[in-house]
């Protein structure tokens, strides 16, 4: 079955790549910074990164529950798998390359199969706005950590 969104978004991040990639792999934070998520939980490690994390991500209509699973070829791409919950399939990656020692280029790819029905206008908005808006969010989080190291 064809996915229901198939996505990629690509952002100008004002941090080096090793920031970046320690910002995308704190997990416990995600619903201080992600507009859509209201819970998200370790579930397991492996080498002193997240192997599968739980999320709840508030849908307006239902909350949605997941569990991902996690692989990382640090500090240049971390890339993730459904496992079990709400949602068919999730699959996706984060990449990032180095633009210059204080910026990186972050492009998200992510592949969702809902597996459960939307009306149209809701899945429409959710399918053409959802990965750019947490991308934003992403970046506007990591530049919010950047400059307030960069002040102590």
């Amino acid at each position: 079955m064809a996915a229901d969104a198939d996505q990629e978004f690509t952002v100008i991040i004002e941090a080096p790549i090793e920031f970046c990639f320690e910002v995308i792999t704190d997990f416990p934070s995600y619903p201080s910074w992600n507009a859509a998520l209201t819970a998200s939980t370790v579930e397991q490690e492996s080498r002193g990164l997240a192997k599968r994390v739980a999320f709840e991500l508030d849908a307006r209509i239902k909350t949605i529950r997941y569990v991902l699973e996690y692989r990382y070829k640090k500090p240049r791409e971390l890339t993730w798998q459904s496992i079990s919950g709400d949602v068919r399939s999730i699959s996706g990656s984060y990449h990032f390359e180095k633009v210059d020692a204080g910026r990186t280029s972050a492009t998200c790819h992510q592949e969702i199969d809902l597996g459960f029905w939307l009306p149209g206008p809701i899945r429409r908005m959710a399918e053409s706005s959802a990965l750019q808006q947490s991308v934003n969010d992403f970046k506007a989080e990591v530049e919010r950590r950047a400059v307030k190291k960069r002040k102590k």
